[in-house]
């Protein structure tokens, strides 16, 4: 058995000391954003992505080491475990290999080979094989097979003898691992997919059109072809195979196991290898590349999709302002909400601006009431139906005022989920369905963070395949970038929703109820310690949370920064020595320049943390998100009907997938830039070009009405 920690440190190309502590941290209950911000010096500076490529590799070798322990055991137990194999399956390193090398001890149904062994056919296979590799001058198969006619045993003839030896040594030669890795390894190399739709569907009627007489290598298949061809023929539409040369794999299975010259068992193994790898090996290894691949697939699609996901979740907030919601209607009229800076929900109003004039009139004025009486600074409106005709009827409103609110399209993906959701419910019990999607979009412009936590993140509509993939991977990797997120920016202590509290490191679901509740009995909290009194947050829940909760205007100014409370004692001597209180803690950053950080490093703090403490007292409290920015549409380019090739216009990307990025430019109907038209050089990966949330400047290349496809080209636009 191998030495987890000494591996993972070669494979990781990291000092045994560094996984050791890693592994001893997460071991002990800390999360992966805390061990990367505040233990620095156990861990040797190891990020996140190093320290989650640890545990993930950890947990697997774990498991394989564990079913290892079983498969050894079953050997035993079986009495066939030679010193040879015991080596073979310990110093393994992949499932698939100690699987194969499992294969022929692993207990199984009847088979061809197991009736043949029942009628004592065992020793006659033994016997062929013997003369295989003794290569006599000559030996008639067929004299030795007549011994083995009986009635007894219901072998009645020669022929019915051979073909049970053959069946067992078929069985023998199909369950050998070496074997089967070659020829799964060949597939994998040499291999081609191939796939036809089915007869039942004429050209044109399906979106597998491209899959109709579809070939590509095995090995340059591209994660979301492979995915498209799962689910074609999951749905029924086509059929997908691997293609490849018979006539090499059965050339390297008579090399590996014809050993003689002698023309009768020749022939015999030739037949009998034929069946082993069309009988017993061709389908099962084929199973497993296509399985390999569409791990592979998976793998790829989620890594997209977290990309995007922390893209999309990390875009820049509006800010806290007062907000104006919209979510959109023609029929229904436009729901209108109103929040206050910090989210709060205080009016609500349906108008109708897109029906008879009078109406539109009164909406007007509606609306210029609210904005007036609320001091409004920000509109939002939902992208989804009448979203360019409301922009276009708000636009015309706002021109009659002094005082102009920043008005912004925000994508309300996910948004309805979000309002039919027990979240939503418990939060506004007394709302209608579609007053609570419009808080949830006039919330996502202050804050794109504190909202989408509150919806499951497949919702959101920034993945590809996101249905078809590995769904506990993808659960595991998603939360695992939500946390990562809240992590990386903070959350305020008192404007928190419990939804966003339970990524908080450190902190569960119940323990951010009781928060919550904390919070509405006693007031806002004054300092992080007052954490210490919610019911079951215990110092080693506070340990992991304290640092990634802010308090705004609270007993200590330390409290709104990413300092640990650890570290107070230290930025306290620090403060003192430089004679600086700490309501000035940007000072102490500016003359600490001049300093030696070395005299202030203890066991605990060293010059790692000294450096971020550094950091964060220069911009206290300050969110690491980037500038708002927003996309102008174009004035009257509201549907696909009104888009000509040629067009320039602006708008922002909602989804970056392997083959390109999808970009709203206002029509309802995203437009695709393949990945060919991201820019005028090669790309390999549209992540290093695009990300989610970006304002782009795209030219209209193609238009298909019929099936709604935009084709848009970023190249030679100045972004």
């Amino acid at each position: 058995m191998h030495n987890i920690p000494h591996l993972l440190a070669t494979e990781l190309e990291l000092k045994p000391y560094q996984v050791e502590n890693a592994l001893e941290l997460l071991a002990e209950g800390a999360t992966v954003p805390f061990i990367a911000r505040y233990r620095k010096e156990r861990t040797g500076e190891m990020n996140e992505i190093q320290l989650r490529e640890l545990a993930d590799r950890y947990t697997y070798l774990t498991e394989l080491e564990e079913r290892k322990s079983v498969i050894l055991k079953a050997i035993a137990e079986q009495g066939k475990l030679t010193a040879d194999l015991q080596n073979k399956i310990s110093s393994c390193l992949q499932k698939t290999e100690l699987e194969d090398l499992y294969l022929p001890y692993r207990p199984k149904r009847r088979t061809r080979a197991t009736i043949a062994r029942e009628k004592g056919l065992q020793s006659l296979a033994d016997f062929i094989k013997a003369l295989n590799v003794k290569n006599p001058v000559s030996a008639s198969l067929q004299e030795e097979a007549a011994k083995y006619i009986s009635e007894t045993t219901g072998v009645k003839t020669v022929d019915e003898a051979l073909k049970g030896a053959a069946d067992i040594l078929a069985e023998e030669v199909a369950e050998k691992a070496d074997l089967r890795a070659y020829i799964r390894d060949y597939f994998l190399e040499n291999g081609v997919f191939i796939s036809r739709i089915k007869d039942d569907y004429p050209e044109g009627t399906t979106k597998f059109e491209m899959y109709r007489n579809y070939q590509i290598k095995v090995k340059n298949i591209a994660p979301h072809n492979m995915l498209a061809l799962c689910r074609g023929e999951v749905e029924g539409i086509l059929n997908f195979d691997i293609a490849f040369e018979e006539d090499f794999v059965l050339s390297y299975l008579e090399s590996q196991e014809i050993k003689t010259k002698v023309r009768g068992i020749r022939d015999f193994y030739q037949a009998m290898l034929k069946d082993a790898f069309n009988r017993l090996m061709k389908n099962s290894l084929i199973g497993e590349v296509i399985a390999d691949k569409k791990t592979y697939a998976d793998i790829e699609s989620i890594k997209t999709f977290e990309a995007n996901l922390r893209e999309l979740l990390l875009s820049a907030p509006a800010g806290m302002k007062p907000t104006l919601a919209i979510d959109p209607g023609f029929r229904t009229g436009c729901k209108v909400a109103v929040l206050e800076q910090t989210g709060k929900f205080l009016e609500y109003q349906a108008i109708f601006p897109h029906q008879a004039a009078e109406q539109r009139t009164k909406a007007a004025q509606a609306l210029k009431n609210l904005i007036t009486k609320y001091k409004i600074e920000l509109i939002a409106i939902g992208n989804g139906t009448a979203s360019r005709e409301t922009d276009e009827f708000v636009t015309q409103v706002l021109q009659t005022l002094d005082q102009k609110p920043i008005k912004v399209i925000v994508n309300e993906s996910g948004a309805s989920i979000y309002s039919a959701s027990k979240v939503a419910i418990d939060e506004f019990p007394d709302l209608d369905i579609t007053v609570r999607g419009a808080i949830s979009i006039g919330r996502r412009l202050q804050d794109p963070l504190a909202e989408l936590v509150k919806i499951d993140p497949k919702s959101i509509g920034v993945g590809q395949y996101q249905h078809d993939v590995d769904q506990k991977l993808l659960k595991k990797k998603l939360d695992e970038t939500v946390e990562s997120c809240v992590n990386y920016v903070g959350v305020d202590l008192n404007t928190a929703s419990k939804e966003l509290l339970t990524f908080v490191s450190g902190i569960t679901p119940t323990v951010a109820n009781n928060i919550v509740a904390y919070r509405n009995q006693h007031g806002a909290f004054r300092n992080r310690q007052q954490l210490l009194k919610v019911a079951k947050l215990g110092p080693k829940a506070f340990e992991q949370a304290a640092g990634f909760l802010r308090i705004r205007g609270g007993d200590n100014p330390l409290d709104n920064t990413a300092v640990h409370p650890e570290s107070y004692p230290v930025v306290e001597a620090i403060a003192s020595d430089l004679n600086v209180s700490l309501n000035q803690v940007t000072q102490i950053a500016e003359k600490l320049q001049k300093t030696s950080l070395k005299k202030y490093v203890t066991d605990t703090v060293g010059e790692p943390t000294l450096r971020d403490i550094l950091k964060e007292l220069e911009k206290p409290g300050r969110d690491p998100r980037a500038e708002f920015k927003y996309a102008t549409f174009k004035e009257g380019i509201k549907e696909i009907s009104d888009l000509q090739e040629g067009m320039e216009l602006e708008g922002i990307v909602t989804n970056v997938a392997n083959f390109g990025a999808f970009v709203d430019i206002g029509v309802h109907q995203d437009g695709l830039v393949h990945i060919s038209q991201l820019a005028d050089r090669f790309i390999d990966d549209p992540k290093k070009v695009v990300k989610v949330g970006q304002v782009v400047k795209v030219r209209v290349l193609e238009i298909n009405e019929k099936l709604k496809r935009i084709s848009l080209s970023m190249k030679v636009i100045k972004q």
